[in-house]
């Protein structure tokens, strides 16, 4: 029987329904710039590289438009200011977390959100039960590079073999993959299932809860 001593989850779509105050932020940013406004569809396949990725497929022209770096403060300052306004955990994660801590694990987060609103919100939505809280910044190039998985490792105190990390996403399975964790894929965020299989992901979990089993379950 394998057994995990950390679990480091993704953040936006795994821990996380942060889809509309991200949608908000990004037309506050294109408005009276573009004519274009961006559905909670388009964002939802726009998120996972970072802010700036955001904003570049969000702005129309992207880096090349004139206005891009302006769009892209304004959408960093809205941010900033109602990253919270709509954002609440799934259902079954602060079941899921308690659940965790109590069996003793240790718990991190990484994102690439800018690191400022991770530790955040991991203040405000988890009351800091997370012991490793790691977004974007200077320094540390963000996921698929390993750099803040292994920021968080280091933080708790723990090791590759010893460790899942649980994400939503192609980058994250790519993340973990070039950090040499294991992964778990899970169904209910930002990404459908064909997309994660397609980037190679092997292991699903389609509720937050599921997790508990999959823990108990994992053989070499």
């Amino acid at each position: 029987m394998k057994s995990y001593d950390t679990v480091i989850f993704d953040l936006d779509g795994t821990l996380l329904d942060t889809l509309e105050d991200l949608m908000l932020s990004v037309n506050h940013a294109l408005e009276g710039r573009t004519g274009v406004r961006r559905s909670l569809q388009e964002v939802r396949s726009f998120v996972g590289n970072g802010v700036r990725r955001l904003m570049v497929l969000s702005l129309p022209g992207g880096e090349e438009n004139p206005l891009f770096e302006e769009a892209m403060a304004d959408f960093r300052t809205h941010y900033a200011a109602h990253c919270r306004d709509h954002t609440r955990p799934y259902p079954q994660i602060m079941e899921l977390v308690e659940t965790l801590r109590e069996r003793g694990l240790k718990l991190g987060i990484v994102s690439n959100k800018p690191d400022a609103q991770v530790k955040e919100l991991n203040a405000r939505c988890f009351g800091g039960l997370f012991g490793a809280a790691m977004g974007e910044k200077e320094g540390v190039r963000r996921k698929p590079a390993p750099d803040s998985l292994f920021c968080a490792m280091e933080e708790l105190g723990s090791t590759k073999s010893a460790t899942l990390y649980v994400g939503d996403s192609e980058v994250d399975v790519m993340t973990a993959r070039n950090a040499g964790v294991d992964c778990l894929s899970v169904t209910w965020g930002f990404r459908d299932r064909d997309v994660l299989e397609k980037a190679g992901a092997a292991h699903f979990i389609n509720a937050p809860m599921e997790l508990i089993p999959f823990l108990d379950g994992v053989r070499e």
